[in-house]
């Protein structure tokens, strides 16, 4: 340290009391005292919650009870409008999740790159997936007998329920954002980071807007899916049912809107692993790459795409003023995930660990329907990447909500 910078922090120190905070100019943002209410240990605790359900595939008893859980925790939160979607899950015979299921896209490839082959016409590498996005269905993958035993129930057909709760905005409350996670999971691990780590975000973000003193001129829905893993079936039940009552007042004059008219949908899907690409034998490094950031997605092929690029930059925007340790990178090709039944509807965009086509379908997480998918394989780096994500989520949609504090 010089001469001159030690002497200015000494004058600044006789200048300011000791006594005051470094953050005390945080206290006039309430953007900044709602992100200091998002706390590491919380964030891990409420992943550990939803691990006691295994793995939580749909169509089984551990799966129902976890959806009893998370809606506990809601209104546990404050979040005092929690309801259910109710459909039904009937896959055709011999698709993926009809008996157990191997979800969507398992041992195969999709998106724009155009399958497994690794050459594009023009002799480069290809963009999306190389590698077959293989899900495990042997039990006898899974090591610990008794998670063996909890993930052992397989899926059956029938009756489904997802869980979402609303914060009703106090000048808008007919226009609405919706924070979305999916809350199933496969593979006979604990389904951690697919999509605990995602779950377990919004419920900190449901948890913090929905505190004593917290309003927000629009309103939020905090949504968690069911059934992603087969093909998005829980989203789309939502958009189904849903998408033709936005903006609409019931009763007549109640002032009440059941589904208020939809500003923007924000996904979060797998949000702790990014520990970079493979090596050339295979293996994955055990420490998380120092390039690690916050992946903010849109599909530039949607009929909203301006609009989610738009929405996405405030995001990205809202990562550079709030998050503490990692950056948030746009890209354009959103594919695989919940916000895909939405993105022709309104803006959509999603927060992901990673690029989901070329990283994440290049193989860039190992646990990725996986028995290894469990609350231990991951360490606090990987947890605070998720933090960061859930810093980012917060104060956007603070932001673009009209939060305030008292």
């Amino acid at each position: 340290m010089t001469a001159t910078r030690l002497l200015a922090l000494l004058l600044c120190a006789t200048i300011i009391p000791a006594q005051q905070p470094a953050s005390a100019p945080g206290a006039a943002d309430p953007i900044a005292a709602l992100v200091g209410q998002l706390d590491l240990a919380r964030y891990k605790a409420t992943i550990k919650g939803l691990t006691r359900f295994g793995d939580r595939r749909q169509g089984t008893d551990r799966n129902r009870a976890a959806i009893d859980w998370i809606e506990s925790q809601l209104k546990s939160y404050g979040c005092a409008n929690t309801e259910r979607i109710h459909y039904n899950y009937q896959p055709a015979a011999g698709a993926a999740g009809a008996s157990g299921g191997s979800g969507r896209g398992a041992g195969g490839s999709s998106g724009r790159g155009g399958g497994n082959q690794a050459i594009a016409p023009g002799g480069g590498r290809r963009r999306g997936y190389r590698i077959p996005d293989a899900v495990n269905n042997d039990p006898m993958k899974q090591p610990d007998p008794v998670l063996r035993e909890l993930d052992s129930q397989p899926s059956t057909p029938g009756p489904r329920e997802e869980v979402y709760c609303t914060k009703i905005g106090t000048l808008h409350p007919d226009e609405m954002y919706i924070v979305a996670g999916h809350m199933d999971g496969i593979g006979f691990g604990e389904a951690a980071n697919d999509d605990g780590s995602g779950t377990a975000l919004v419920m900190e973000l449901a948890r913090v807007l929905n505190a004593p003193g917290v309003t927000t001129e629009r309103s939020i829905r905090f949504a968690l899916w069911n059934n992603e893993e087969t093909g998005l079936n829980g989203a789309r039940a939502y958009v189904d049912q849903r998408k033709d009552l936005q903006g609409k007042e019931s009763p007549a004059g109640s002032g009440r809107f059941p589904e208020p008219k939809w500003l923007g949908m924000i996904q979060h899907d797998m949000m702790l692993f990014d520990h970079g690409m493979p090596h050339k034998d295979g293996t994955m490094s055990k420490e998380q790459r120092p390039e690690a950031d916050v992946n903010i997605e849109y599909q530039l092929t949607s009929k909203f795409a301006d609009d989610a690029m738009r929405l996405a930059s405030k995001f990205q925007l809202a990562n550079e003023k709030y998050a503490t340790d990692y950056p948030a990178n746009i890209g354009p090709h959103m594919t695989n995930t919940d916000s895909t039944p939405f993105m022709d509807l309104t803006p959509a965009i999603s927060l992901r660990e990673a690029e989901r086509g070329a990283q994440l379908g290049n193989g860039w997480d190992p646990h990725h329907h996986q028995p290894t998918d469990l609350y231990a394989t991951f360490n606090d780096d990987d947890f605070r990447l998720g933090l960061n994500a859930a810093q980012t989520a917060l104060a956007a949609i603070a932001q673009l909500s009209g939060a305030k504090t008292k």
